[in-house]
């Protein structure tokens, strides 16, 4: 399933359907433990350090000749977590147990926990096409030559959101058989369990049963995954999703999310990954490329130089996998007693400087243990904001104003979280935008007290195409983009900038794009009359 699926019928009764049950304490059982493990509610290595996934799913069983080099890429931008779609043959050729070893030993190499997924139980009960968790748990017998001796390294996911909206109260029976199946085969593994609603138990069935799915475990080394998309679009539905399992002790993370806003709603990816790192649990983004609508790649066409806004985001934002990942310590780096920060890098210089990006470069930090990678920060006064990371000594910093002084400044961090002084600044002035051949159609769809919806289409009015472009226009009666597909938008006071989605980063000579808006509003509406592309001035039209 490359596009995200959800018959999100009755999302209005969502707080009436989850409760927050109250779950006891499940009793720690690391004694039975082997490699990646269960320790009073939370992952840890075989060591006991804490192990907390961050890092995205890439789809292999559908783009196999792109595992290798995408998993080197994934370990590049800082993941320390790989989720991997197979199949068992129900909907999908069967990956082999070569291939699955194969997959495996790439993970191992690019030192990367490796999640494994069958993929072909999706919305089981409202799929017709899907298969059950009983058939996914014979498909991981079958591959259990190839899976044992690896609980240092993997995680198996039994089943990819293995129920959907229809009668989900029918996923608890067949999720307990499937674990004790793997049991019984003698599995030592940490199991991991997707929750119904396609994912996203929007009916609060696996929050509710998730207590006797876990005490049905006989080594205790399971995990409960939630699926987090449309469903959890306001920041008290994913902070008391996750606060009920952390409370109860009972191990969760992420499994799998998205930023984007779609035709059901705009997810809270900001609150997701926030919480998440205060509550210490892991998450891995949906998905690195290859769906059939590619709102949801976080590069495009496999390409790490094109991460597209939901990447970046991913990657470099807030609370992102650059900032937060800490590589397991079975591959030799962050080891607990690890306190030595790295040296300063060296001053960065400036080249390649355009009206809206420039490109840092700066002498390499050094380590005790290893430099894992740089932060790179855009110093104003007192205050530091984070424009992009990397693990290398130079990244492009995008998104910039023409004609505008910047401070910008480098951090070196190491596989255990620490953080060097901060390098010597360079000051960088933009050049002047280039003369755009371009016009703006700006429109409102509806109004409605306190509100409206808007559209803004870009025409490229000239002879060459226009890529990774920023639009920016002012309102005039105080008016605030609240939701924007097609591009991200950014306000300061009446000042409005936007940025595109990947599918929208390029406009073709005589070509257009558009990107559509939720606002808020008083009183007046009026449009904005003038726009700028890249700080060149456009046509309305």
């Amino acid at each position: 399933m490359l596009t995200r699926v959800a018959a999100l019928v009755g999302l209005v009764l969502l707080g009436a359907l989850c409760p927050a049950t109250a779950q006891a304490q499940p009793q720690s059982t690391a004694a039975l433990a082997t490699g990646l493990h269960i320790s009073d509610g939370r992952l840890v290595e075989g060591n006991g350090n804490d192990f907390v996934m961050r890092g995205v799913n890439h789809a292999h069983t559908w783009y196999p000749g792109r595992t290798q080099q995408s998993l080197a890429d994934i370990k590049a931008m800082g993941a320390n977590a790989v989720r991997v779609v197979l199949a068992d043959g129900h909907r999908w050729s069967a990956n082999s147990p070569a291939d699955v070893a194969g997959v495996i030993a790439q993970c191992k190499a690019n030192r990367l926990i490796c999640v494994l997924e069958v993929h072909d139980t999706t919305g089981y009960g409202e799929e017709a096409a899907a298969g059950t968790l009983d058939q996914a748990a014979d498909y991981w017998i079958g591959l259990k030559g190839v899976l044992a001796g690896q609980e240092d390294y993997i995680i198996v996911n039994i089943g990819n959101e293995p129920w959907g909206n229809t009668a989900p109260e029918g996923w608890t029976d067949p999720t307990i058989a499937a674990i004790k199946k793997l049991r019984n085969a003698g599995f030592q593994h940490t199991i991991m369990v997707d929750a119904p609603n396609w994912g996203q138990d929007w009916q609060g069935v696996m929050k509710a049963n998730a207590k006797s799915v876990y005490s049905a475990d006989p080594t205790g080394n399971l995990i409960f995954s939630i699926h987090m998309y449309s469903v959890f679009d306001t920041a008290a539905e994913i902070t008391d999703y996750l606060n009920a399992f952390v409370a109860a002790g009972l191990p969760l993370l992420i499994g799998e999310f998205g930023g984007p806003a779609d035709q059901w709603g705009d997810p809270d990816e900001d609150t997701m990954m926030a919480a998440a790192e205060q509550l210490d649990l892991g998450y891995l983004a949906w998905s690195w490329s290859g769906n059939t609508d590619p709102i949801l790649d976080l590069t495009l066409n496999f390409d790490p130089a094109q991460l597209s806004s939901w990447g970046k985001r991913i990657f470099n934002g807030d609370n992102g996998i650059a900032q937060t990942a800490k590589e397991a310590t079975v591959f030799g780096g962050g080891s607990p007693g690890d306190t030595q920060a790295p040296t300063a890098p060296g001053a960065p210089t400036a080249s390649a400087v355009t009206a809206t990006s420039a490109t840092l470069s700066w002498s390499a930090a050094t380590d005790n243990v290893g430099v894992a990678g740089y932060d790179v920060v855009r110093v104003s006064g007192a205050t530091e904001t984070k424009v992009g990371a990397s693990t290398g000594a130079s990244a492009t910093v995008t998104g910039l104003t023409a004609n505008t002084a910047y401070t910008f400044a480098v951090y070196a961090r190491d596989a255990a979280g620490n953080r060097s002084a901060r390098s010597a600044t360079v000051n960088v002035t933009t050049g002047s935008a280039s003369a755009v051949a371009c016009s703006v159609a700006y429109r409102v769809v509806g109004e409605w007290p306190g509100g409206f919806q808007g559209d803004i289409t870009l025409r490229n009015t000239g002879a060459t195409p226009i890529s990774g472009w920023k639009l920016a226009f002012a309102f005039a009666d105080g008016q605030t983009v609240t939701n924007m597909w097609g591009g991200t938008a950014a306000q300061s006071g009446s000042s409005v900038s936007v940025t595109p989605a990947a599918y929208t980063s390029t406009v073709p000579a005589g070509g257009s794009v558009t990107v559509g808006f939720i606002g808020a509003k008083g009183a007046k509406n009026t449009a904005p009359t003038a726009f700028t592309l890249d700080g060149g001035a456009c046509a309305t039209s």
